[in-house]
C-alpha cells in the first residue's frame, strides 16, 4: 500500500490486482470495472484479498460476469500536495493521486484484453473518495479523453476544490513545509529529500486540521489547469465530462458522519464544542461556508429550515439539518450533477434504509455477509442493479427483482430510485433539484 495516515506503507506502491471468473482465449471478452477505493483522499488501499471487495456484485447472479481491476493510488500529501512551488516545478505534478488513476485507465485500455477484459466496455466505479475519484476522471483533461464508457459513483466524496495556488491551498503547502523542516526558498527540493515518515507524520497532523470547519479533510483534488481544469459545478453544467452513461447513489443521512457530534445534545460536546442550539448551528454554518455573504447564509437557512423535508425524510433537529447541508454540498449534489451530465443517460438512487449513514449501504455489495442471505430479495434487487449497469450500461437491463418491484428511473424523469426499510420505490426530486441549483449558483464561493 501507499503511505497512509497511520500505517507507513511504501512509495513503491503503484500496482494493481485483477479478479474475475475463469477465462480462456476462446471466450468473449468480459466487461471491465476499474474500482477506486475510498478513504477521504487521506488513506486507503486496493483490495487484494480473496474474495475481493465487490465480490457480492459478481456473485449476485450467473449473468454477472465482469472483470474487476483494483489499483492503488497515492493519497494525503503524497497524492494531493498543492501550492505554487509544485505547479512551477517542471519535474513535479499537482494531483498525482489522480494521475495514478489516469495511468491505470490508460493501462486498461491498452492491455486488459490480454486478461480477458473488453477495452471497449469499461466502467469506473468507487465509493466515497473512490466515487470522488470517478468524478475527477470524468472531468479529467476537460472531459475529452476516451478511457472508459460508463461511470458509477457511490456516495461520491467531493470536498471543496480550491485553485492550486489559492490561499487555502498555499497555506497547506507552507504548513507541510514548516512541519517537515523544509520552510524556505528551496522547500520543494527539501520535501523531495525528506524521510517518508517525516512527511507522513506532518500529513497526518494536517489531514483533520480543518475538521468541522471549512473541510472534513485537508487533502484532496485541486484545480490545476491541466488535469482538473474547472470545478465540478461548471464542468457538469457545460457537459465537459468523459462518459456516455452514469449511475450515482447517495445515502439519506450520510452527511451526519462528517458534522460536529455535539449537535445531538443540548450541552456543549466535542472539540471544538457544539450543541443543538440555533446559535451553535449558525457558528458552524459560517465556518463551513466562510466565503458566503450574509444574504447567502440566510438563503441556505431558507433552503434548509429548522423544520424541513427531503425526498425521503422529515426533520426537526439541528443535527439532521446540518447533516443535510453537508450531504448536499459534498456528496449528493455532486452525485446529482454527475449523473445528470452523462451524454447518453443517467440514473440516481438514494439509500434510505436505517441508519442510512455514510457507507451503510456497503453491506449489500462490498463483502459477503449474513444480510445478503437473510434478505435475498433486496440483495438481488439492489446489488443486481449495480451488476446490470456494469454489464450493460443500464441498471434495469438484467433486473433480478419481480416486475412489481420498482426499477431505477432515468434521471430525466426527475425521479430517483429509493432503497428503504419497507422495500424499493421511486421518489420525485421535488426538493433536491432546487437545492442543488442553489449550490450551483453559489458554487464559486464554496468552492465546488
Amino acid at each position: 500500500m501507499c503511505p497512509q495516515r497511520t500505517v507507513n506503507g511504501s512509495e513503491d506502491c503503484l500496482y494493481l490486482g485483477l479478479y474475475s471468473r475463469p477465462w480462456t482465449r476462446d471466450q468473449p471478452l468480459k466487461p471491465v470495472v476499474v474500482t477506486f477505493y475510498g478513504g477521504g483522499f487521506i488513506q486507503g488501499s486496493a483490495s487484494f484479498n480473496i474474495p475481493p471487495s465487490a465480490y457480492p456484485i459478481l456473485n449476485v447472479s450467473t449473468s454477472s460476469d465482469m472483470l474487476f481491476i483494483y489499483p492503488n493510488y497515492r493519497t494525503n500529501a503524497f497524492g494531493f500536495l498543492p501550492g505554487r512551488e509544485v505547479a512551477e516545478d517542471p519535474l513535479s505534478d499537482l494531483n498525482p493521486g489522480l494521475l495514478d488513476q489516469e495511468a491505470v485507465l490508460k493501462w486498461t485500455k491498452k492491455y486488459i484484453a490480454h486478461f480477458g477484459g473488453n477495452p471497449d466496455n469499461v466502467t469506473v466505479w468507487g465509493q466515497s473518495a473512490g466515487g470522488g475519484s470517478v468524478l475527477a476522471q470524468a472531468l479529467g483533461r476537460g472531459g475529452k479523453q476516451n478511457l472508459f464508457h460508463k461511470a458509477m459513483a457511490s456516495s461520491p466524496f467531493w470536498p471543496k476544490t480550491y485553485e492550486h495556488d489559492s490561499k487555502e491551498a498555499q497555506d497547506l503547502y507552507d504548513e507541510l513545509a514548516a512541519r517537515t523542516g523544509c520552510a524556505g526558498p528551496n522547500s520543494l527540493a527539501c520535501l523531495k529529500k525528506a524521510d517518508v515518515q517525516t512527511i507522513r507524520d506532518a500529513s497526518r497532523f494536517l489531514s483533520t486540521s480543518q475538521q468541522y470547519n471549512t473541510s472534513t479533510f485537508t487533502w484532496g483534488p485541486v484545480i490545476d489547469g491541466d488535469f482538473l481544469r474547472e470545478p465540478l459545478s461548471q464542468a457538469t453544467a457545460k457537459g465537459h465530462v468523459n462518459m456516455n452513461l452514469a449511475f450515482a447513489m447517495h445515502n439519506t443521512q450520510e452527511g451526519e458522519n462528517f458534522i460536529p457530534p455535539g449537535f445531538q445534545g443540548a450541552t456543549d460536546a466535542g472539540s471544538p464544542p457544539y450543541n443543538s442550539s440555533a446559535e451553535s448551528f449558525d457558528t458552524w454554518l459560517r465556518g463551513f461556508l466562510p466565503g458566503f455573504r450574509t444574504c447567502e447564509i440566510e438563503a441556505v437557512k431558507r433552503h434548509y429550515p429548522a423544520e424541513g423535508i427531503t425526498e425521503t425524510i422529515e426533520y426537526s433537529t439541528t443535527y439532521v439539518r446540518a447533516g443535510q447541508i453537508y450531504r448536499d454540498v459534498v456528496l449528493t449534489c455532486p452525485a446529482y450533477w454527475f449523473s445528470g451530465s452523462a451524454q447518453d443517460g443517467g440514473w440516481l438512487g438514494e439509500y434510505s434504509m436505517s441508519p442510512s449513514k455514510h457507507a451503510s449501504d456497503t453491506v449489500w455489495w462490498n463483502q459477503i455477509n449474513a444480510i445478503q442471505r437473510s434478505d435475498p430479495a433486496r440483495y438481488q434487487a439492489y446489488t443486481g442493479a449495480f451488476a446490470s449497469f456494469f454489464m450493460t450500461g443500464d441498471p434495469n437491463a438484467l433486473k433480478l427483482s419481480p416486475p412489481d418491484v420498482a426499477g431505477v428511473p432515468t434521471l430525466d424523469s426527475n425521479s430517483e430510485w429509493v432503497i428503504k426499510d419497507g422495500g424499493l420505490s421511486t421518489a420525485k426530486l421535488e426538493h433536491l433539484g432546487k437545492r442543488c441549483e442553489f449550490w450551483r449558483k453559489t458554487a464559486a464561493r464554496v468552492p465546488m
